[in-house]
């Protein structure tokens, strides 16, 4: 099935926690149930538990479960860290730098490989990836629309319409905001009203809510086209 986006989506959140996988694993999923040839890629994981002495990155994992993709995890995630931190710091604390160079060249393996690709970050668009390289030089050395995740509740409005403004300074193109429930809260007034403030004070549409545990992702992919 047709799909649009320049052939792909970075997703980044406004926030560590915000539910970037679960969204990320949603789009792909359905795509997927579309018949749509889906890559997916987490160019830096930290936070990965041990087995059997291996790091296991479990976000890149659940990425391409959710495609379908059988491609080689080094390419998939090409640096994964044991601390949960940022993925510069957990690099430096490591001793394995990060290089921004094999990033590209693993994403551009996969762009052969697939018709579609789902980016996922590391937390925010500006956290640091390798020095003062972040993930918003990163979007934007990719090229492909950003799809920022938030929160609901009180205090998303600022955290969102900032994470907008960082990606407009940079001239990356931006597809909208998802708001995800990552946890089982009543909608209150700041839940009802945040969607709609974002829109007109940022002109960038929020192509959908999703509830807690939700399955159901196919009218927020029919929004990105």
């Amino acid at each position: 099935m047709r799909v649009s986006m320049a052939k792909g989506i970075f997703i980044t959140g406004t926030d560590t926690g915000v539910g970037k996988t679960y969204v990320a694993s949603g789009i792909a999923a359905s795509l997927r149930a579309q018949g749509v040839n889906i890559g997916v890629m987490k160019p830096a994981e930290t936070g990965c538990r041990i087995r059997s002495g291996d790091l296991i990155p479990s976000d890149a994992i659940s990425l391409a479960k959710a495609a379908g993709a059988h491609d080689p995890l080094t390419l998939i995630n090409p640096y994964r860290f044991r601390k949960p931190l940022a993925p510069s710091v957990a690099s430096e604390l490591e001793g394995k730098k990060i290089q921004p160079s094999r990033i590209m060249t693993a994403y551009r393996a996969l762009v052969r490989r697939h018709d579609f690709m789902i980016i996922e970050g590391a937390g925010g668009i500006m956290v640091p990836l390798s020095g003062y390289y972040l993930n918003l030089d990163l979007a934007r050395e990719i090229g492909l629309p950003v799809v920022v995740v938030a929160r609901p509740g009180l205090g998303t409005i600022n955290h969102t319409l900032l994470t907008i403004a960082a990606i407009k300074e940079r001239g990356i193109s931006i597809a909208g905001v998802v708001i995800n429930y990552s946890d089982k809260r009543r909608q209150g007034t700041a839940e009802k009203t945040s969607p709609e403030e974002i829109e007109k004070i940022s002109r960038v549409p929020v192509l959908g809510v999703v509830p807690y545990r939700a399955r159901e992702f196919s009218g927020i992919i029919e929004q990105l086209r």
